[in-house]
């Protein structure tokens, strides 16, 4: 059974720093791109960044610079820490899995970021 599970999220002060993780078992982890998505209330969800098979990292404008992506395949684990918080970081944030050529997805259930002061 293929579990997905992200952590790390919270409140931060706009200036701030948080570092979210995610936790994958059951996949060959190493096999898949990992993705960071986010969707605030009322808005569709977003890629922010996410990091291939090979290390290749890609991130969306508005966070450039300020968040890095990053995976440790022998933890099966992928990090996005995120510096320069802005209050429009404010979303559930979502851990997303995807084999090559998008056969197989899978999701963490979120995790919420807040940033006000």
């Amino acid at each position: 059974q293929v579990q997905v599970v992200e952590s790390g999220g919270g409140l931060a002060q706009p200036g701030g720093s948080l570092r979210l993780s995610c936790a994958a078992s059951g996949i060959t982890f190493s096999l898949y791109t990992m993705g960071w998505y986010r969707q605030a209330p009322g808005k569709q969800r977003e890629l922010v960044a996410n990091i291939t098979q090979g290390g290749t990292t890609r991130y969306v404008d508005s966070v450039k610079g300020r968040f890095t992506v990053s995976r440790d395949n022998a933890k099966n684990t992928a990090w996005l820490q995120m510096n320069s918080l802005e209050p429009e970081d404010t979303a559930v944030y979502y851990c997303n899995l995807e084999s090559f050529a998008g056969i197989r997805s899978y999701w963490g259930q979120g995790t919420q970021v807040t940033i006000s002061a």
